[in-house]
């Protein structure tokens, strides 16, 4: 066992430099899912020579996660889709399922940490029981990404569905119907937004088809028909509690869930295990001073409603990090991490903090001196929109504008923070120059893929009741009326060119109307509306908020979106700087 951990770091070693190479997107992504499971497989083998592991029945090897082959005449454990002879399952701990060999794509795969491996051996036991998954706790912690990995695991399509509180039973109903045919899963994220009343009739619904699972049916009654069963059929449910507008799940529902804490993801390995992904060679050094960098933030810079140290804002780090490293391959590893740390943090904090971060910087890596960066024609042709706008050429403006093009490559949601009338170098101007700079170099032809022709489309969120803003039903007719969100991400994503796309909410961010986003700006990119209809959003689509402040945004639109503070000139937490 010791040799093969040999062979596996030094397939590792041999991953990461192709990484490195001019790959293809979809190349990328499939080398770094191999990188992900190639790491956690060393870390399965060095714990089990840690733990002197000699028999297969030893604990630390049932626990793994892991493949089977059943031949004609072994004995295998029933599973949960009955016999499994002559076939692949997965077993672990005591539960034991047959593979599904459903094609999901190439797709990017979870890092382990031990957060996730106690969450996946919860859900497989709750499985095994026949009953769903209610993984909880705050954004960010990988709730909804473990149970998809899980699902990837087992070869299971997942649907991931974000809850509103217009949701009724009717639309749930038809959820677990199709469900219970298909044999999908379902994660419905912040399921405890639904009204009480709805929550009572869901969980009728789903012991009803519990109960089918349970009795091993083929065809069973539900909601007054007879309907084909899949047994593969489970239901995940993801929520954040003591967030506002959040309901306690019914006695009669939380019987149906196996319920599972998830609270501190471990950022070091998380870290050190994406930057090996990345192309990274020194990934376990850099990784652990990265963490650091991140609690000495968190303890030492002032209390902001903007500020984000959690796991989405290491995720963009390190992204940033891998954009760095392939632009600039012959660059030491930490001035290119110590760059991506300061181009994704430094546009968000207020003046006062800035030197006190820079200063966290120099005192982890006191030898790193960090090159100033040439923005070049991108520069150029800013000045050149400014003085045709009519608008003063003021240095911290420009940087504001560079910061925001340098953010959206890394998140897909951005909000612009600040307090209005900062003149016309204010948060609009900042987005509206950056959309005509881009565009303007595109048609001047710039091959840069960031520089590209940029449409932007503007709603102010508050201007209109939230059934027009998401959509509602008629309660006498029961028929589906649209809304204006809907309409917006419909024409951006029927664009199919590489043009970038951005809908701008103009107005302020409160709980009523933005956790409906929660599945938009995280990492499914999915908008949930309550019909059921579910729109993925393109890589060449944003979605950017002007706010005065998020004073009362839950903490999961904080760690969804990457901020921005538009504090211009220096002034500060008001945010006011003279323009012209």
């Amino acid at each position: 066992m010791k040799d093969n951990i040999g062979f596996n770091q030094l397939q590792l070693k041999n991953s990461v430099g192709i990484v490195r190479l001019q790959l293809t997107k979809l190349q990328r992504v499939l080398m770094g899912a191999l990188i992900v499971l190639d790491v956690h497989g060393i870390t399965v083998l060095e714990d089990l020579v840690e733990a002197g592991t000699k028999n297969t029945n030893d604990f630390d090897w049932s626990k793994q996660l892991r493949y089977h082959w059943c031949g004609e005449d072994e004995e295998c454990p029933t599973s949960l889709l009955g016999d499994v002879s002559d076939d692949c399952v997965c077993k672990q701990t005591i539960s034991c399922f047959k593979y599904t060999y459903e094609y999901l794509g190439n797709t990017p795969r979870l890092v382990v940490s031990l957060l996730t491996d106690k969450c996946c051996m919860t859900l497989t036991g709750a499985m095994h029981l026949y009953h769903g998954g209610a993984p909880a706790g705050p954004a960010g912690t990988g709730k909804t990404e473990t149970t998809k990995d899980l699902g990837k695991a087992l070869a299971v399509p997942i649907i991931v569905f974000n809850c509103s509180d217009c949701l009724d039973y009717k639309i749930m109903g038809r959820f677990f119907s199709g469900l219970a045919q298909a044999g999908a899963w379902a994660c419905f994220d912040e399921f405890n937004r639904i009204q009480v009343e709805v929550l009572s009739v869901v969980a009728q619904q789903m012991l009803t088809v519990t109960q089918a699972v349970r009795q091993k049916k083929d065809v069973f009654e539900f909601l007054g028909s007879d309907i084909p069963l899949n047994r593969r059929f489970g239901v995940y449910i993801a929520m954040n509690p003591g967030y506002a507008g959040r309901a306690e799940l019914p006695d009669n529902l939380k019987a149906l869930f196996r319920p599972v804490a998830m609270m501190v993801p471990d950022y070091g390995l998380i870290a050190e295990i994406i930057l090996y992904s990345e192309g990274f060679n020194g990934a376990k050094l850099l990784g652990r001073k990265m963490v650091n960098l991140y609690r000495l933030s968190s303890e030492q810079l002032s209390e902001q409603n903007h500020y984000d140290f959690g796991m989405r804002a290491v995720k963009s780090v390190l992204v940033m990090a891998g954009f760095l490293k392939r632009a600039n391959p012959d660059m030491e590893e930490s001035i290119t991490l110590i760059r991506a740390l300061r181009d994704s943090n430094a546009p968000k904090f207020l003046s006062f903090d800035l030197p006190l971060f820079s200063g966290i910087i120099t005192d982890l890596y006191p030898e790193a001196s960090i090159p100033e960066v040439d923005y070049g024609i991108l520069e150029v042709e800013i000045e050149n929109q400014l003085r045709l706008q009519k608008l003063q050429i003021i240095p911290a403006f420009l940087t504001k504008i560079t910061q925001l093009l340098e953010t959206q490559l890394v998140r897909h949601g951005v909000m612009l923070v600040g307090m209005t009338m900062t003149g016309k170098s204010g948060k609009s101007a900042d987005s509206n120059i950056l959309a005509k700079t881009l565009t303007q170099l595109k048609k001047d032809g710039s091959d840069d893929p960031a520089h590209q022709t940029t449409k932007v489309l503007f709603l102010n969120p508050k201007s209109v009741t939230i059934e027009e803003l998401y959509g509602s039903f008629n309660d006498n007719t029961g028929e589906w009326k649209d809304c204006l969100v809907a309409l917006l991400v419909r024409e951006a994503v029927s664009d199919t060119s590489d043009n970038k796309k951005w809908i701008n909410f103009d107005g302020p961010v409160d709980a009523i109307w933005i956790e409906n986003m929660n599945t938009v700006l995280d990492d499914n990119k999915m908008l949930c509306f309550a019909n059921g209809e579910r729109i993925k959003l393109p890589p060449t689509m944003c979605i950017m908020f002007e706010v005065n402040d998020l004073s009362v945004a839950s903490p999961a639109t904080d760690c969804d979106c990457q901020s921005l503070w538009n504090g211009l000139s220096g002034a500060g937490a008001s945010g006011l700087a003279a323009s012209d």
